[in-house]
């Protein structure tokens, strides 16, 4: 393990200098051999010689996906084929991947940053780290492996699905730590307690979880249901992957940014105006070091805020709060802007409630309907025995309605199942049914 962590604590004015260098770099480097970018500069009048300090980044044009997509696949590339050695890329769900590329020093970076991310959530070397990430085009999998090996720790990638593997190999194994999905891995936990295993006596302490927005009642669940500290990693394929930003097992208080390899703002998602710290906005990411495929004010789409403060760890470098939402996820429910996050939080502050749940949107004429639908804890099933007959459900859906109108601002349809109906991911969560656009069956 070879890496410098008094990067994480240096002071800001010498930090400050290490960015403002790189970025200097990034901007010539991307100007001369990236005509997308040029051509951008050249539209907002601005050439890499005006980047005189740190806030000159205001004057660079955003990129967005939408600009990965048109330039698909190599054309964003800022180094020839030759110096590729690893390319990665989104699902491509809405249309075309969005593909990034890799050079050897960009993979041996990105191997160090997710190392020093592993540490801050409480790693070290020679922990069995079981790696539930899914392998593949997807970053996880493989940012988390590269980051396990490089701190001289041992990776067990048994990547996503077949759960009943994954207990039998934590149960074998005695890993120390676990990453994947926070919503995957409470299937592993719902699996192992209806096999009649007690999840909280594996050899587990920390986990790192991540790749969809969770909230603080999730991470309690985690916590309780696994006896670890759960901590939340950030990252995105267009920026490097998993490690742009950790929060630390000391405090668990917003998200510490690798600031030496990545410059962040925070905007308003509608005008593009930086805001200062404190604000919640769009998070907008630059890449200081990225070789094969550096990005320039990329907007994220994911809505958070920073903090410039020391934390109690130590650490210096400034810290995202954890994502609320996604800027395309947001909901408008007569009016009042919500989050599935916020759902979320009120779904998961009733114990009688399992920790599954989607909101189904509806097309009923010229309106859109809002159906929230979740799950019964099998515990709690017992107690009333029938779902259709239990006075106490009708009770229970009441002060959930209730309390989720008073929290959210707006009355939504809620809709109780039983157990294991809710369908389950072993990858990302599907929280959002949106139905309005299927075509509709003719008689």
């Amino acid at each position: 393990m070879i890496f410098n962590r008094e990067i994480e604590t240096m002071s800001r004015e010498e930090l400050k200098k290490i960015q403002f260098e790189r970025l200097r770099e990034v901007v010539s480097r991307v100007y001369e051999r990236v005509p997308f970018h040029r051509e951008n500069f050249i539209k907002a009048g601005v050439k890499p010689e005006d980047i005189k300090s740190l806030e000159d980044i205001q004057r660079l044009p955003f990129m967005k996906k939408t600009d990965l997509r048109e330039n698909y696949p190599f054309n964003l590339f800022a180094v020839d084929m030759k110096e590729v050695v690893r390319i990665h890329g989104s699902s491509g769900t809405k249309g075309k991947p969005t593909v990034v590329g890799y050079t050897r020093r960009d993979i041996e970076n990105w191997s160090e940053i997710v190392a020093r991310a592993i540490c801050c959530a409480g790693g070290r070397p020679g922990d069995i780290f079981h790696n539930a990430y899914g392998y593949g085009l997807f970053t996880g999998g493989l940012g988390l492996h590269y980051g396990i090996e490089y701190l001289g720790a041992v990776a067990v990638p048994v990547s996503g699905g077949n759960t009943p593997r994954q207990i039998t190999l934590i149960e074998d194994f005695k890993p120390r730590g676990i990453s994947g999905t926070p919503s995957y891995i409470l299937n592993i936990v719902e699996e192992m307690e209806r096999l009649g295993k007690d999840p909280r006596n594996t050899s587990l302490e920390y986990g790192i979880f991540g790749a969809e927005p969770w909230t603080e009642e999730m991470r309690a669940q985690l916590e309780e249901k696994l006896n670890i500290k759960a901590v939340d990693i950030y990252g995105l394929s267009e920026v490097m992957g998993p490690g742009v930003s950790i929060e630390c097992y000391e405090a668990q208080d917003g998200l510490h940014i690798a600031e030496d390899h990545f410059l962040v703002e925070v905007v308003d998602p509608e005008t593009g105006e930086v805001l200062p710290y404190g604000e919640e906005g769009e998070l907008v990411f630059t890449s200081l070091t990225k070789e094969a495929f550096p990005v320039i004010r990329y907007r994220t789409g994911d809505i958070a805020s920073l903090n410039p403060e020391k934390c109690k760890c130590g650490r210096t470098t400034v810290r995202m709060s954890r994502i609320k939402g996604r800027v395309d996820d947001m909901l408008i429910i007569r009016g009042v802007n919500v989050f599935p996050t916020e759902i979320e939080s009120v779904l998961l502050s009733f114990k009688q409630l399992a920790p599954h749940y989607q909101v189904v949107i509806e097309r009923e004429g010229a309106l859109d309907r809002f159906e929230v639908q979740c799950e019964l804890t099998t515990e709690y099933m017992r107690q009333i025995g029938d779902l259709a007959n239990s006075h106490d459900v009708v009770r229970l859906t009441k002060e959930i309605s209730h309390t989720m109108k008073n929290t959210l601002g707006v009355s939504v349809q809620l809709k109780l199942h039983e157990p294991h109906t809710i369908p389950r991911s072993e990858g990302k969560a599907i929280r959002i049914v949106d139905k309005r656009n299927q075509p509709v069956n003719s008689k």
